[in-house]
């Protein structure tokens, strides 16, 4: 946890360096987030994430990861990156720790923006998308997946999803807790760069996609083809 940390906070520095240069987020307008589906978290905001699966069960946490990925592409990505991979002008913020020290941190961030010599290159986000909005685009930043192990896994997926697209053809030929599990098993391998328990990756979706039927098959082969061509 301590190097992601240093890491996050090289990250901070560079942003405090380089802030004259980068391009200001204060001229575009924040997109509302539609948060209809999340549990409400109250008036008061809160110093830790309440939407993850070990607070809020998996259904809720899924449903946070999709949102905040709808939110932050819309708000965040044009200065953090993305898929949450900086260009180096911004903090990364997939490795703000998924702890109540990153919590914290994100939070402030998040409800006050950030201004320099006058200008804003984030805005105050807090009363602009609301709490619900700010906790899912947390879930959605803490779950990215460590672009190394991608990279590694990506040969075999790449195999996986092509027999995947035969078992969508043909369900006679599948073995659909065999696929299952070694997308299950590939899934465990890509960890996280903020600490958070499970990563969001591709591997991940598309094994829990796998229902024995020719439509999951389909689904999950297009899964890994969307996710695999995003990483490259």
């Amino acid at each position: 946890m301590t190097v992601n940390r240093n890491r996050f906070l090289a990250g901070a520095i560079v942003l405090a360096a380089t802030a004259s240069i980068a391009l200001a987020h204060g001229d575009v307008a924040p997109q509302p987030v539609d948060t209809a589906a999340l549990p409400d978290v109250g008036e008061d905001w809160l110093s830790e994430n309440p939407y993850r699966a070990a607070t809020a069960g998996d259904e809720v946490w899924a449903k946070a990861i999709d949102i905040g990925a709808s939110g932050y592409n819309q708000n965040c990505a044009r200065c953090h990156g993305l898929q949450v991979i900086s260009g180096g002008l911004a903090p990364d913020l997939r490795f703000l720790e998924a702890e109540e020290y990153g919590d914290e941190w994100y939070v402030e961030r998040f409800r006050t923006g950030y201004t320099q010599n006058g200008v804003t290159k984030m805005p105050a986000f807090g009363e602009l998308l609301g709490q619900k909005a700010a906790w899912a685009i947390r879930t959605y930043i803490e779950t990215r997946p460590d672009g190394d192990a991608m990279d590694s896994a990506s040969d075999e997926l790449h195999a996986l999803r092509d027999q995947l697209k035969t078992y969508a053809a043909d369900t006679s030929t599948a073995d659909p807790e065999a696929i299952k599990a070694r997308l299950s098993e590939i899934a465990l391998g890509i960890e996280t760069l903020s600490g958070a328990p499970v990563a969001d990756s591709v591997a991940f979706r598309a094994a829990n996609l796998i229902d024995g039927s020719a439509p999951a098959y389909d689904k999950a082969a297009e899964t890994l083809t969307i996710g695999l061509s995003a990483t490259q």
